[in-house]
């Protein structure tokens, strides 16, 4: 009797361990997903609000150049993409990637263009800086610009006074760079990205979904901060041959 009261003991104390393990997992993948849909609200929220100042400012002004048109189609492009994340979530991914040959150079320029109602609305200057020959990329056109938007909108809403967009084209790749007079970022991009999402807030859910896109695309994301200010650099590399 004690022989089989101790392998029952035995048996409930695996059951208990096999529940808790489960439960934990499932606690995980609920958090998991949770957070592609908090990502997928957090891109729907923005070119939505950018889209809406563009077209505040057609409303205001009936020459609207070509560009500004680009514009506004892209973020409610990028609003579209936001939609098939958001519909993606419920089955731990995210929308589909689309790689093509992107040229970085009209991106970036399309992005920046989306941004200026924004940070005329917020007081602050915008400013963009090419550097070197228009460069192509293999790489998804909407999530590299969701990379770039975050980026630019993040140094919009922290940064203060005047925000660079500079981009430049080298033998090693492209680089992205977004600076700004503020102070900084309060973490590492790296744990800014890793945090569980209660602790990341708006702006570190932007850089997680910016890193991301660099990972995806074989580049990277840091930043760096000194008595001028802060710099978020997105690197990408460029085809060979």
């Amino acid at each position: 009797m004690a022989l089989v009261t101790g392998h029952l003991g035995w048996i409930v104390a695996i059951v208990a361990i096999a529940a808790a393990v489960w439960a934990l997992s499932l606690r995980r993948l609920l958090a998991a997903r949770m957070e592609l849909v908090a990502r997928a609200c957090h891109e729907l929220r923005g070119p939505l609000t950018v889209a809406r100042l563009g077209i505040e400012l057609l409303g205001r002004d009936a020459a609207l150049p070509v560009d500004a048109l680009q514009a506004i189609d892209l973020e409610l492009a990028s609003a579209g993409l936001a939609l098939e994340d958001l519909s993606a979530a419920p089955t731990g991914r995210r929308g589909p990637w689309r790689p093509r040959p992107v040229d970085v150079t009209a991106l970036l320029g399309t992005s920046f263009e989306a941004f200026r109602p924004v940070a005329r609305a917020c007081g602050v200057e915008l400013d963009l800086r090419w550097q070197g020959e228009p460069a192509v990329v293999d790489a998804d056109r909407l999530r590299l610009a969701q990379a770039t938007r975050n980026l630019i909108a993040n140094a919009i809403e922290h940064g203060h006074g005047r925000v660079e967009v500079r981009g430049h084209a080298g033998e090693d790749g492209v680089e992205i760079e977004v600076a700004d007079g503020g102070q900084g970022l309060p973490a590492p991009v790296a744990d800014l990205a890793a945090r569980r999402r209660a602790g990341r807030g708006r702006r570190g859910r932007g850089l997680a979904i910016a890193a991301e896109v660099a990972e995806r695309h074989g580049g990277r994301l840091v930043a760096a901060s000194d008595e001028s200010g802060s710099r978020v650099s997105l690197s990408l590399p460029v085809p060979r041959g």
